[in-house]
């Protein structure tokens, strides 16, 4: 038997196993070969109104067992996909949401909106019955952009939301804000558009289905972040059926990144139709399908005002913001770019005043939502391209900046002028450790040989944060049978290894071998309570309440040892896996005492989901003016995280969340022609992704510091090094280009625009 774990150890990922030999349970490859296939038809049209749908043709093609259309969805009054979270404006009313159904009755608003569900024996035979539908659409004018739907007279994309504003919303102190402008020796102002993002993840959504008519139960197994929400929403808002006639089931799930986590019409209309029509259904959405189905994200401009004194400490900040959050409100988007903002627009510094004001606003463009860092990258991207300026500015370096105004770890815990709490951090370590591991002394040095070979070399400073979120609504059965431990969680993998760490944690608890332990997911009918994975908090969330439920586990095996060996519960020790009477050497094994009578523990989370990791990077380039290219030549990431449960899992976290922050800063946007509304990257043929030689290896380091937050002291990590990312690499190019008269370059950093700068500067 291999000896038990403690936290903290480097073993690889117990899933991959299956992953690397081709036994994965992914949706598309799990599904019965003899489901019908499904077919959404979407708009062409970013803004239309439907005068109507003439199915006959394609109904009688071969085939063909049904078509639904937004008349079947109101024949049988299905309901609106809601928000779960909210914002309200300064007069404490919230958001608008106007109706959002499975498929939109009347009108059309944005490309990809789906019009009709066509079910087939086939895909092949959807796809001919799809050529033979006649919709008659009335195309009407559409606005893409922020600017485009605020402006006087433009074309409103809900008739009942006037100016197509969703919210006005604020946060912090404005007359202490502007106080502290008042006051300023130097102001230093900023203007950014951060791009709007599609995650192209390895699996792409996918759905499938089997109808049980004796229980009239419908089991809908889908790519997700977590099936618990869906089916509380599907059930209660949209089916409105009881829960225990839909099952929910999520297996394997390759990426998903945030843009899994909402509930989507596609499955929602699955679920549906099984029962319509008593059989299982199935549905994968393709490649270039994805772009118009799945949620988008950081579409945002913003301005930002930094106000110092004449010491060049930081007194005030002010951002205005424009927020486009595409046709409907999607489940978490309301907070997304307002809050996600707000939490960490304070950086890791100590900034006494700030008023944040956003317009949100309605467009013709795919709905935004939640991806990695959800709403985190663009404010930092705003907030360390501003204090770079700021210190160029003052006559500073931007380390010496940066030295004067960071966050003292006898401040801890502090309090930001947003409003929220920084649980732990040791900001000045972080920093001066970052300094010394870049050899940021070496760098000058590196410069001149860059620019003997006719390159310009920039180094890159990014200190960041995230707040973490999510839904903390778990409860964590652990089973102990013979020669094994179930554990049953809440939370969802979608390829961050929680079959290893949360085995590793109830390991580490218990003292028996992670390789007698199983961790299941994803299933509402065995997991009744949980709230998926996002916001960078399963281990949060399903880790400390594992150790509750373990310390559960042995209070309750206590009893029976004590049975077993024919004495008080008081005198039964748990020690080494195992129960001992105290002072003798009787004792009973877990596994042989749950082989006599199995028995469990349980526990809901009970800690604080909020936590605050930090981070700084230093990033060099390499731009060639010639060209507007730009290599990356080093990037060093030193983060704190808390404890850390296994450190190979950490490091490939970061060097994900890096990799996908990069690729935000130098390639990836997605577009809208903004006089039709079509998107014009809607295929990677369009929309470029980092590949291996775009990156160099990675240097990690990490320090610790517990939150108290927790009882495990936990932090996260997924997001983190996604916010950091996008503007080390733009600091350092901007480095490497200031010399040459170039102030600031939006993301993404391509070279033609790094090219065009050079030729205007």
């Amino acid at each position: 038997m291999n000896a038990p774990l403690k936290l903290g150890h480097s073993i690889a990922r117990r899933e991959d196993q299956r992953f690397l030999t081709g036994r994965g349970r992914y949706a598309d490859n799990t599904a019965p070969a003899d489901a019908l296939a499904v077919l959404f038809v979407r708009s062409p049209h970013a803004h239309a109104r439907i005068l109507g749908i003439d199915g006959e043709a394609a109904l009688a093609s071969p085939g063909v067992q049904a078509i639904y259309t937004a008349q079947d969805v109101l024949a049988d009054k299905l309901g609106h996909m809601p928000a779960i979270s909210e914002i309200k404006d300064a007069a404490g009313n919230r958001h608008r949401e106007p109706e959002h159904l499975p498929m939109p009755a009347g009108k059309v608003r944005h490309v990809g909106d789906i019009v009709a569900m066509i079910v087939a024996g086939t895909i092949d035979e959807a796809r001919d019955a799809a050529e033979l539908l006649e919709v008659d659409y009335e195309e009407l004018p559409a606005v893409v952009t922020a600017a485009q739907a605020l402006a006087p007279g433009a074309p409103l994309v809900h008739d009942d939301v006037p100016g197509n504003l969703m919210c006005r919303w604020g946060k912090g102190d404005d007359a202490a804000t502007e106080a502290a402008f008042a006051r300023a020796a130097h102001v230093t102002t900023l203007s950014i558009r951060s791009p709007r993002q599609i995650v192209h993840y390895m699996e792409t959504r996918a759905a499938w289905s089997n109808y049980d008519a004796g229980d009239d139960l419908v089991t809908v197994t889908f790519s997700s972040q977590g099936v618990q929400v869906p089916h509380r929403l599907m059930c209660e808002r949209v089916l409105h059926v009881p829960k225990e006639k839909l099952r929910l089931i999520t297996e394997d799930v390759g990426g998903g990144f945030g843009p899994k986590y909402p509930i989507y019409a596609e499955s929602t209309l699955i679920a549906w139709a099984t029962r319509k029509l008593g059989r299982g259904l199935r549905w994968t959405c393709e490649r270039s399908e994805l772009a118009l189905a799945d949620s988008h994200a950081r579409d945002l401009a913003a301005t930002a005002d930094l106000a110092l004194d004449a010491e060049g400490r930081f007194i005030g900040l002010r951002v205005k913001a424009e927020a486009n959050y595409g046709a409907y409100v999607s489940m978490f988007a309301p907070t997304i770019p307002t809050t996600g903002l707000a939490k960490v627009i304070s950086g890791l510094y100590r900034i006494p005043a700030i008023r944040v004001d956003f317009d949100c606003v309605f467009s013709n463009t795919v709905p935004v939502d939640a991806i990695r860092g959800a709403g985190k990258p663009e404010a930092l991207f705003l907030l360390e391209r501003l204090v770079d300026l700021a210190a160029h500015e003052t006559g500073r370096t931007p380390v010496e900046l940066r030295r004067l105004n960071l966050l003292r770890p006898d401040e801890m815990p502090y309090a930001t002028a947003t409003g929220y709490t920084y649980d732990a951090a040791d900001c000045t370590r972080l920093f001066e450790t970052a300094l010394s591991a870049a050899d940021e002394a070496g760098f000058a040095a590196r410069r001149v040989a860059s620019e003997a070979a006719g390159k310009r070399r920039g180094l890159g400073l990014s200190c960041h944060l995230h707040g973490t979120g999510g839904i903390a609504d778990e409860h964590v059965v652990v089973n102990a049978e013979a020669g094994r431990l179930v554990a049953r969680v809440g939370t969802q993998s979608q390829g961050q290894g929680h079959e290893t760490v949360f085995a590793q944690i109830l390991a580490a608890a218990l003292d028996v071998p992670v390789e007698r332990i199983e961790i299941r997911q994803g299933d509402t009918r065995s997991i009744p309570h949980g709230g998926g994975t996002g916001g960078s908090s399963s281990t949060i969330i399903s880790g400390t309440t594992l150790k509750r439920a373990a310390d559960v586990l042995i209070e309750r095996g206590r009893d029976l040892a004590a049975e077993r060996l024919e004495t008080s519960p008081a005198d039964i020790a748990y020690r080494d896996g195992a129960f001992e009477v105290v002072g003798t050497d009787r004792r009973v094994g877990l596994f042989e005492l749950a082989a006599w009578k199995p028995f469990d523990g349980d526990a809901v989370f009970a800690d604080r989901m909020e936590a605050f990791p930090t981070g700084v990077m230093v990033c060099e380039v390499e731009v060639d003016p010639e060209t507007g290219a730009t290599r990356i030549d080093r990037l060093l990431a030193v983060a704190d995280c808390g404890p850390i449960v296994n450190p190979r899992l950490l490091a490939g976290q970061m060097h994900g969340g890096i990799v996908h922050g990069l690729g935000n800063a130098l390639m990836e946007e997605a577009l809208y022609d903004e006089a039709s509304g079509q998107l014009l990257t809607g295929t990677l043929m369009d929309y470029a992704l980092p590949r291996a030689d775009d990156v160099p290896s990675f240097a990690i380091e990490t320090i610790v510091t517990l939150s108290p937050n927790n009882m495990l002291g936990f932090k996260g990590v997924g997001e983190l090094p996604t916010n950091g990312a996008p503007v080390a690499l733009a600091n350092a190019v901007l480095d490497a280009l200031r010399p040459l008269g170039v102030r600031h370059i939006d993301m993404p950093l391509t070279a033609a625009k790094v090219w065009a700068a050079l030729q205007r500067g």
